[in-house]
């Protein structure tokens, strides 16, 4: 009798113990990513990437793993197969895109104009100031044309110091389609991927060496501008805090200055058309007070027969949320809502 009670003792602890261990190992591997998805591309959604990580690993058990590398690697490798999603700031419409990619424009933000000046409050810029800056003809931080925007602000007589983005990017790409959309006279060229090829002229010339340099990446012309007085380049808003850098307000066609934020932002991008295929057509001459002239979305690039096609869909519904949008206000992206939403919602269903 003593020797099957020490039996059922034993037998009792091992049946608790096993429990114990299997109930740890259940909870264990609910945090244990599923699948590690991967992509590439525009630089500009990786602030936002990076601050959804965390809520989307809570929510899926996934994880994901994005390199950037620009708007141009992100369509390479959606070209070669490469990755379970890829990123573009501008529609790929090339016609080495694979049968079954589809585009989902479900990252919204503003680029912002950001300068490297010890001024008291936000520099204004209207659209044919931006232009001729960019483009060369405005020189001096003091030229009548910024003064004109500015009234009442001191500005130095020293020479603007542009920096462009060297790497084919779809932030250059909607940089340039801005310029030549609101200041034509000026930018004379259509809008490019590749910023020298849309430049108004010869960017190397003698005027021009030295003043106007590059940098790869949001990431390269922002920290450039940060390490250079009097300079001015183009990036995701979130990089200017980083930088030291200002962020101007850029004159929108109602003749307002708007600040590069998710408000003004939304209220652009709510003015663009858009097609079946899911590519927005904005539209510069937009009346809306708010609108802030700079905004674009990014698209992703995904295989809807993808390996992973399902995690994927699960993926960008995430990023879509309103949890990913708002991760990190201080960002500036955007909630999409209204008819962009709708298209969005569409676009992933066909996903799997």
């Amino acid at each position: 009798m003593k020797k099957n009670w020490k039996t059922g003792i034993i037998f009792l602890v091992v049946i608790v113990v096993a429990g114990i261990f299997f109930s740890l190992r259940s909870s264990s591997d609910k945090n244990v990513s599923k699948v590690n998805l991967t992509g590439a591309g525009s630089t500009f959604v990786i602030p936002l990437l990076d601050a959804c990580k965390a809520g989307y690993t809570t929510t899926s058990g996934n994880t994901y793993t994005y390199s950037g590398g620009g708007s141009g690697a992100g369509r390479s490798a959606s070209d070669k197969g490469i990755g379970d999603f890829n990123f573009s700031d501008t529609p790929h419409t090339a016609n080495t895109r694979r049968a079954n990619v589809i585009h989902v424009p479900v990252i919204a933000a503003p680029i912002a104009v950001m300068y490297k000046l010890d001024l008291a409050k936000p520099l204004n810029l209207s659209p044919s100031t931006i232009a001729g800056i960019f483009a060369g003809t405005i020189v001096k931080w003091n030229d009548a044309l910024i003064v004109a925007d500015n009234p009442g602000v001191t500005l130095p007589s020293v020479n603007i110091q542009v920096i462009y983005r060297s790497d084919s990017s779809g932030t250059s790409g909607n940089f340039t389609n801005f310029l030549y959309g609101m200041a034509p006279s000026i930018w004379t060229k259509l809008g490019s991927n590749d910023f020298k090829s849309s430049f108004p002229g010869n960017i190397d010339s003698p005027a021009n060496l030295g003043r106007i340099v590059s940098a790869a990446g949001s990431s390269g012309v922002s920290v450039l501008a940060g390490k250079t007085p009097y300079s001015i380049t183009y990036a995701e808003k979130n990089y200017a805090k980083a930088a030291g850098l200002g962020e101007a307000n850029v004159k929108n066609a109602a003749g307002n200055y708007q600040a590069p934020d998710a408000t003004g932002t939304s209220t652009f991008l709510g003015a663009s058309v858009v097609d079946p295929n899911g590519f927005l057509t904005f539209d510069y001459n937009t009346m809306e007070a708010g609108a802030y002239p700079l905004g674009i979305v990014s698209y992703a690039l995904v295989d809807t027969k993808g390996k992973h096609a399902a995690d994927v869909k699960e993926l960008l519904t995430y990023i879509l949320s309103p949890a990913c949008s708002n991760a990190d206000p201080a960002l500036g992206y955007s909630t999409i809502t209204g008819a962009l939403y709708d298209l969005d919602v569409s676009q992933i269903a066909k996903i799997g």
